[in-house]
């Protein structure tokens, strides 16, 4: 017997975890394949978020959870350079510190609540396609039927393969053991360089200690043992410091490779299922996070019939860029962290300019999230960029921007005269919410800017419309983005 979805999500970690969400806020039927019988995650992956992934959780009023349980920290870099954000214009002007497998128990925690059934312990297997639908093969012999199929099933995605989707891009240059270890003797914390890379110690809970090895060859498909990592000590610091024991060992490669397509009919690719890199900039897992949330309104509004399937296409048009301009920055700091002397001579320089006020704010919400631009045309600065979480007055009382979007809905903010924009047409899909606000809008970078009288905000956060006066252009960015208007 053939279960039926509308979407199905082949891997549960944070990318798929997050869309599911997303889908299940929009009212879309989802479920999730996830391999792991539970959401345990052995070894170190992610140690944290950046400032935009924490805006978006806030978008969705579960921020709290994760920041409750890490801590706040200036974390981002840009090679080995930090970079400080605490006078950016935003209320997360910070990283937050919290292991990967802490996030996805409070995100699979909060996918719980909102009832997605997930299939633990099988994987996808296969799938065939046709014009209504995609047919999924699990690896336990069970079969689902779906609207659409969206891999999130990591860097070797075999919803990708099977596509037939090419992955072009660039083969290992360096390969890495990350390691989580117990040893006897008293460790050399720090990070060491030399011409071919980079390698350091550092302190983990209950007396272990995390190590990051650079091999002298590009690693193999092998799987990394306890015996090459204490080759690797012995290598590079001259001693194992009495290894004892691992309780994980893995092995990272600054291989770099996007997705031609992230979209395949009706097969979509998302996270590292459709970008690889370096984690240099630790930028893996918030690109995931936000390739979900921009996926998320528009996959639900094409499944429910709202808007026609070409709203899928902007999908790719602006996630592509942003992962492109994210994998180009992963290899240049892959280059940073050697340590000849013409490399050090770089980082040096590169490090007198990041300390620079300018360059600083520009790296800085690169690599953060914060000056993601989607372009939308031309016209008002805030177009196309995220809206920032003003302090509003409206006739509910105060609210803040990201409570308006906490159910996923677009929101028409109309901050001039009262009942002069008419969205009767869309009236059943977008809020209008009428408010006053009195401060400056400030973007960062950019600073200051004028100040529109509405912006209409799609569900990602991001502005689709800005009012100066008029409600010029209103109507047809209603119509692109949240489907033709209702005939009364």
């Amino acid at each position: 017997m053939v279960t039926q979805h509308a979407v199905v999500i082949a891997g549960g970690g944070p990318t798929g975890l997050m869309l599911a969400a997303e889908l299940a806020l929009a009212r879309v039927e989802v479920a999730i394949v996830e391999r792991r019988a539970s959401q345990e995650l052995v070894g170190s992956r992610s140690r944290g978020l950046h400032a935009r992934s924490l805006e978006v959780l806030a978008q969705r009023g579960v921020v709290e959870r994760f920041t409750s349980q890490g801590q706040a920290v200036q974390n981002v870099a840009f090679g080995q350079t930090l970079l400080d954000l605490s006078d950016f214009p935003t209320r997360h002007n910070h990283g937050l510190a919290l292991m990967q497998e802490r996030f996805e128990r409070i995100l699979a925690d909060w996918v719980g609540e909102l009832a997605v059934p997930l299939y633990r312990g099988c994987e996808v297997t296969a799938f065939t396609q046709d014009d209504t639908g995609v047919e999924v093969v699990l690896s336990d012999g069970r079969g689902l039927r779906a609207q659409y199929l969206v891999g999130c099933d990591g860097g070797r995605s075999l919803v990708r393969k099977s596509a037939g989707i090419d992955f072009p891009g660039w083969d290992a240059s360096i390969s890495y053991l990350i390691a989580e270890v117990e040893m006897t003797e008293a460790p050399a914390f720090g990070i060491r360089r030399d011409e071919k890379g980079t390698y350091a110690m550092g302190k983990l809970e209950d007396g272990r200690v995390g190590v990051v090895l650079r091999e002298e060859q590009v690693g193999t498909g092998d799987a990394p043992t306890l015996e090459g990592l204490r080759a690797g000590l012995i290598a590079l610091y001259g001693t194992d410091y009495g290894l004892r024991g691992a309780t994980h060992v893995s092995r990272f490669t600054d291989m770099t490779r996007q997705a031609a397509s992230y979209r395949d009919r009706r097969v979509l690719l998302a996270g590292d299922a459709a970008h690889v890199h370096s984690p240099m900039g630790g930028q893996g897992l918030n690109l995931g996070v936000q390739d979900a949330v921009n996926l998320g309104w528009k996959l639900a509004q094409v499944v429910r019939g709202v808007s026609p399937e070409s709203l899928l296409d902007t999908y790719q048009a602006e996630r592509h860029p942003v992962a492109a301009r994210a994998l180009r920055k992963t290899m240049a700091q892959t280059a940073l962290s050697r340590g000849d002397a013409r490399m050090e001579a770089v980082r040096e320089t590169l490090a007198e300019l990041l300390r620079m006020d300018e360059p600083r704010k520009q790296y800085a919400a690169m690599m953060s999230g914060l000056d993601v631009h989607y372009d939308l045309g031309t016209g008002h600065p805030l177009l196309g960029r995220r809206m920032p979480d003003l302090d509003l007055v409206t006739a509910e009382g105060p609210r803040r921007v990201f409570h308006l979007l906490h159910d996923a809905r677009p929101v028409l903010l109309d901050l001039g005269e009262r009942g002069a924009l008419d969205i009767t047409p869309w009236e059943d899909r977008v809020r209008r919410v009428a408010a006053r606000y009195q401060g400056t809008w400030e973007l960062p970078v950019l600073g200051a800017v004028a100040a529109p009288v509405a912006v209409l905000i799609r569900p990602d956060g991001h502005v689709a419309w800005v009012g100066e006066g008029t409600d010029q252009g209103l109507h047809e960015a209603l119509a692109r983005w949240f489907g033709a208007p209702r005939v009364a």
